[in-house]
């Protein structure tokens, strides 16, 4: 177990000590989507849903999830984010709402972990938000597509 970094020697769970670490500017971006019929993709489109501004209220929510990372994902650091954002963009080839979030911050480890945690919040926002509407939903997709910093340097994805 000693290539997992969140166990020791012995196979208990532990949380990585970064207190050795360089701080370094580092960034995080995932993408994921929530894919639904037409007609609901269409009321989140025209506003039209009883709840509210589905969009506006998923952004907010996924911001707030990248916040609240180490209070959902055991063993991660709380970070001092200093930038996210969160876009949903509306694809009707798909009957989709595209999600990405980016998170930034000047540390000793990463924001990959907050990055995703946003797009995950936002996508259960949008599915929350119109259940009524459309039981079939389904949400999907959602991973890592850019990381920067620290001392694995770069990943892109494919």
């Amino acid at each position: 177990m000693s290539t997992l970094t969140h166990f020791d020697e012995s196979g208990n769970a532990r949380m990585v000590d970064v207190s050795d670490k360089d701080a370094t500017e580092r960034s995080a971006t995932a993408k994921g989507s929530v894919y639904m019929s037409p007609t609901t993709l269409a009321l989140i489109r025209d506003r039209e849903v009883k709840k509210g501004d589905v969009l506006t209220v998923a952004q907010l929510a996924g911001i707030m999830g990248a916040k609240r990372t180490p209070d959902l994902i055991p063993l991660c650091h709380p970070l001092a984010l200093t930038s996210v954002k969160v876009e949903l963009q509306l694809d009707a080839a798909r009957n989709a709402v595209d999600i990405t979030a980016t998170c930034k911050l000047v540390g000793k480890t990463g924001v990959e972990m907050e990055a995703l945690t946003a797009v995950s919040v936002a996508a259960l926002t949008v599915y929350d938000m119109v259940k009524a509407a459309d039981k079939s939903m389904r949400i999907g997709d959602i991973r890592l597509v850019h990381k920067s910093g620290g001392k694995s340097g770069t990943y892109e994805a494919l």
